[in-house]
């Protein structure tokens, strides 16, 4: 070995988890060395749907505004579609806004959508490389493509890790602090702790149940030949020819993925077969050139059974695995990369002891099982529904059947796309790093969210008088809110803060927001999650609080109360 490089965290893993965990670790002054065997990032569209809350931890970043730009036009809407083939009938419609259209309605929304960030529709590929343009300019960011952990040693100091570049086969090694494995379902970095994926697998189902074909495709003449309105997703629905289509540009470039049949051979699939199967789910001979295909298995459910041994950690699909209904598995895996980072800054840093560390596997296992149990329900739903022989046929019972499918898919499609539950109520309730004040949060459900500061969970979200999100007050770090002036007697806060050496944003908001937090007072974590919340009375113990939700022992606690 000719170099020895240093950093304080080693991401095995160039994908969203990797890139995303660069950034917040960059955004903090923690340096990071990111190694990836892919030559850059993604060229398949691969994942299609960027949920709110990941567009929402973009926008506290600096860069939704980026990701909202990218992918389709502005104007295009963002439909889910079925078709029994694409120029055949239309069966059912579930029309969502064009991502201009979103930015207009955002302000004016309440309730279940109380948002900073509505969702966006665009492709992986495209936002991975926001990710990285961003993560470059970081002063001790450094991202290696092209490159390949092969093996690693951990002590008790930290970890020594060798890469090679593919290249030209050259090695160095990497001395870092913390190891973390994004690097996908295969990974080795789990495989090397030993840790194994438990839940389900193997699922067959009619479609998103078995082997799947995605072909990465363009079609300059597809919308001229489809006598339907425009859509972001087309699901074909038949009984010869299953498939579900994103558009990627908004022009001409799709990603298409159908389910192969019994006796189709993937090993033996060709150019020309996987254009056959974009064509017959077409209905008919729409030119493509087939830029790239693949194969891949639906059916997944998985979660490893641990995210953490020591010094090295897991994220993203490495960690848990799902069938890509409801556009799950990127957008948990932003949240692990969110979760972790700022808790291995504080560690860096010095604010927090190691401890703080086990507190992510508690909270984000448990999401991960929750995310992929509504992933397989998803998927149920819509590859267990079968479509009736009749459903391509010009008679009376081919229009009924295709009626009775129309209302069975549109419940389908708002009980998969409309999912603030899912998106916004993920919790930590349990974490040692949450203070319980003895609620109850609400009912977890898919399709509804309800706004709760229930320490555990995300702020509720407002729009201010101005204009402004009251997510763009918050600090880049932790953040107490207060409900008028409560704080104006303690003087003492900003001297416990600095003696604790934490980084704590005061905002004051009017007395007529305290309703949204049923409380006075609110400690609100780097990643938007209330770690605590009090009344007036209780203004005296945030240095306490603060202690216990960075992770350190009773002795700090008891020092400040003294």
């Amino acid at each position: 070995m000719e170099t020895r490089l240093t950093a304080e965290v080693l991401i095995v893993g160039g994908g969203p988890c990797g890139l995303m965990l660069a950034n917040e670790l960059g955004r903090r002054g923690v340096s990071a060395i990111l190694v990836d065997e892919k030559p850059g990032t993604a060229f398949n569209p691969q994942a299609n749907a960027t949920q709110a809350r990941s567009m929402e931890h973009y926008r506290r970043l600096g860069f939704a505004d980026e990701i909202r730009h990218e992918g389709l036009p502005a104007d295009y809407p963002t439909d889910v579609a079925y078709f029994t083939r694409y120029t055949g009938y239309e069966l059912a419609r579930f029309a969502l806004p064009s991502s201009s259209r979103a930015g207009e309605l955002i302000k004016g929304m309440s309730g279940s959508w109380s948002a900073a960030e509505l969702p966006h529709r665009v492709s992986q590929k495209y936002v991975e490389a926001v990710l990285r343009r961003h993560a470059e300019r970081l002063a001790g960011i450094k991202l290696n493509y092209g490159h390949r952990l092969i093996g690693y040693v951990e002590g008790d100091s930290g970890i020594v890790g060798d890469i090679e570049c593919l290249d030209d086969g050259s090695r160095f090694q990497v001395r870092a602090d913390f190891l973390v494995g994004a690097d996908g379902p295969r990974s080795m970095v789990r495989q090397s702790l030993g840790i194994v994926y438990g839940g389900e697998t193997g699922t067959q189902r009619d479609f998103m149940g078995g082997r799947m074909l995605a072909v990465y495709l363009r079609a300059p003449d597809f919308y001229a030949n489809i006598p339907h309105a425009k859509a972001w997703m087309y699901n074909c629905f038949n009984g010869d020819r299953r498939a579900f289509m994103a558009s990627v540009n908004g022009r001409d470039e799709f990603a298409f993925h159908t389910q192969l049949r019994p006796g189709e051979d993937e090993s033996a699939i060709t150019i020309n077969e996987a254009k056959a199967a974009f064509q017959r789910a077409c209905g008919a001979p729409i030119d493509c050139e087939v830029l790239s295909f693949l194969t891949w298995t639906a059916g997944h459910a998985l979660v490893a059974d641990g995210m953490q041994r020591g010094r090295v950690f897991l994220g993203g699909d490495a960690a848990h695995l799902f069938t890509p209904t409801g556009g799950l598995g990127y957008n948990t895996a932003i949240e692990d990369a969110v979760n972790l980072g700022w808790k291995l800054a504080s560690v860096v840093k010095g604010v927090s002891p190691m401890t703080l560390l086990d507190s992510y596997e508690i909270e984000r296992r448990p999401v991960a099982l929750r995310n992929t149990d509504y992933a397989r329900r998803f998927a149920n739903s819509l590859g267990l529904f079968a479509p009736a022989p009749e459903i391509e046929d010009a008679t009376d019972e081919g229009r009924e059947v295709r009626r009775i499918a129309g209302i069975y898919l549109e419940q389908h499609a708002r009980a998969e796309f409309n999912i603030p539950g899912v998106t916004f109520g993920g919790r930590y309730d349990g974490s040692p790093i949450i203070i319980s004040d003895g609620s109850e949060p609400p009912p977890d459900a898919a399709n509804v969210y309800v706004p709760s500061a229930c320490p555990g969970g995300r702020a509720p979200h407002a729009w201010l008088e101005d204009g402004v999100s009251l997510y763009d007050l918050f600090g880049f770090e932790w953040t107490l809110l207060q409900f008028g002036e409560v704080m104006s007697s303690h003087a003492s806060f900003t001297d416990a803060i600095r003696a604790i050496g934490a980084d704590v944003k005061l905002v004051t908001l009017p007395k007529s927001l305290r309703d949204l937090y049923e409380a006075d007072l609110a400690l609100i974590r780097p990643d938007q999650i209330v770690a605590w919340r009090g009344a007036a009375s209780q203004a005296g113990t945030i240095g306490r609080v603060l202690v216990r939700a960075l992770g350190r022992g009773a002795s700090d606690g008891a020092r400040l109360a003294s």
